[in-house]
């Protein structure tokens, strides 16, 4: 049995114990779909590391009181993302049309309940885990983009948060125009967080190119400077 094996059939059986709904409970015995599956064990994992704060098959009400299932809830702390795994034959080619206005309406629910939604088709999922892997690290650093070590100035917590929202490693006049900061003192900053290991260098040996948070590894096939 693989790490991930072992780690999600502990994690699902700790899903099922502690659900008090015999609705979702019933949905989770019954096993997650192919593209949830999927998507765990070929994107988030290697991405992240780990399935903590994530809960398959999260039960919801709408307005009208009835109950709506998401995928996979992400939620650390007190903040709300929800990940849909898009099948294309099911969500595209042979939709019907009540469905595609329920999956419409659904979408916007959790837009006004104020739910950070990203959305995968399992094709990617297959065709392109590297992009998925980028938008899931990019996904989780949304949550993590306020939560800066105390103390800093404040263009240096501005420059992680900016990284933590990029989809690729970013040079120094990037960043630059994105702190409207001259490039000298944009790079007297980022020399600042390398020296605090809260940044790397990406790119560049003698003359550093592109930098990157530590150990956002996954190279993103958007990245210019490659």
């Amino acid at each position: 049995m693989s790490r991930f094996d072992e780690i999600y059939q502990s994690w699902m059986e700790q899903q099922i114990a502690e659900e008090k709904s015999p609705r979702r409970r019933e949905l989770l015995r019954k096993g997650l779909s192919r593209g949830s599956l999927d998507f765990l064990r070929l994107v988030w994992f290697p991405a992240i590391g780990n399935l903590d704060h994530l809960y398959p098959e999260y039960e919801v009400r709408d307005f009208n009181n009835g109950y709506r299932y998401l995928d996979l809830a992400y939620m650390p702390g007190n903040v709300k993302g929800c990940i849909e795994i898009q099948d294309y034959r099911s969500h595209a080619r042979d939709i019907e049309v009540s469905r595609f206005k329920d999956l419409c309406m659904k979408q916007s629910l959790l837009v006004l309940d104020d739910w950070l939604i990203l959305t995968i088709a399992y094709l990617s999922i297959r065709d392109d885990p590297g992009v998925c892997k980028q938008l899931v690290l990019s996904f989780v650093g949304k949550f993590l983009s306020s939560a800066v070590p105390f103390g800093l100035h404040w263009a240096e917590a501005e420059t992680l948060r900016y990284a933590h929202r990029l989809l690729r490693p970013f040079t120094p006049m990037e960043l630059s125009s994105h702190l409207q900061l001259s490039e000298h003192r944009t790079r007297v900053i980022l020399r600042a967080l390398l020296e605090k290991k809260l940044l790397e260098v990406a790119s560049g040996k003698q003359r550093y190119r592109t930098y990157r948070l530590p150990g956002d590894h996954v190279q993103s096939p958007f990245d210019p400077h490659r």
